[in-house]
């Protein structure tokens, strides 16, 4: 059986991917950084509001993933919290200096997770050798790997992709970074049983007043008026895909 999970910045959009027959919440906030631990508030609404798995972010900031003494305070705590409140799963991934797994606090956060899976995230694409955070994943007990096969998108990184999951021992080699409808199947076809996207749209803000020359963001040209949500036909289309392939395949 294949999973589908789906990115969601906020708690509307993880009601919406569930209505849409989701298999699973990735949790985030900053969707320009590329994820951000999630508020307190929306950890709280998800657990209340959201009966799919969800499985928060954590992570401090944007940029790379080689942190500071105290941000890794901030991320056990957050870790902490998330195990606390019963989330099914967390996300979270950092590398060393020399762009390895940082093994020392990756077994500090899996001492905390005692019954929480653990996705390491796209932190393995900018590692510096694929095959030997496998390795060093593998032995840490994390349940899966979010990957784009250290390409900018996944469907480039499709045979490292197909490499990684033929050579796992232990955890699932889940596809993200550019999985959409239209290439969905190539994954499938590739033997992956999990593959992560965001399956959004662009949504205008229902704002009828604009005030010009004034911007929150200190990209100026960004356009603060529209954001991107999660399209429910689209994910009603790839869950249809994909349990059409298991049919086939059974």
């Amino acid at each position: 059986m294949t999973t589908l999970e789906i990115c969601c910045y906020g708690v509307d959009c993880a009601m919406t991917a569930q209505q849409a027959g989701a298999d699973r919440v990735e949790l985030c906030a900053g969707p320009r950084e590329g994820g951000l631990t999630p508020s307190a508030g929306s950890l709280e609404a998800a657990r209340r509001e959201i009966s799919i798995p969800v499985h928060p972010i954590v992570r401090p900031r944007g940029g790379d993933f080689c942190y500071t003494a105290r941000e890794f305070e901030i991320m056990k705590s957050d870790v902490a919290r998330i195990c606390e409140m019963g989330f099914p799963g967390l996300v979270i991934g950092m590398l060393d200096e020399e762009a390895h797994i940082d093994r020392s606090r990756m077994r500090q956060i899996m001492a905390l997770c005692d019954g929480v899976q653990v996705t390491f995230h796209r932190a393995f694409d900018l590692c510096h050798s694929p095959n030997r955070a496998l390795e060093e994943l593998t032995a840490l007990g994390v349940a899966r790997i979010l990957t784009s096969g250290q390409q900018q998108s996944a469907e480039n990184g499709i045979a490292l992709l197909r490499e990684l999951n033929e050579q796992s021992e232990g955890p699932i080699i889940m596809a993200g970074a550019g999985v959409r409808l239209s290439n969905l199947q190539k994954f499938l076809d590739s033997g992956l049983s999990e593959v992560h996207s965001s399956a959004s749209r662009l949504v205008t803000s229902p704002m009828r007043y604009r005030k010009a020359g004034v911007s929150m963001c200190s990209e100026a040209e960004m356009d603060e008026f529209s954001r991107y949500c999660v399209d429910s036909d689209v994910v009603e289309a790839m869950k249809s895909v994909m349990q059409l392939n298991t049919v086939r395949v059974a």
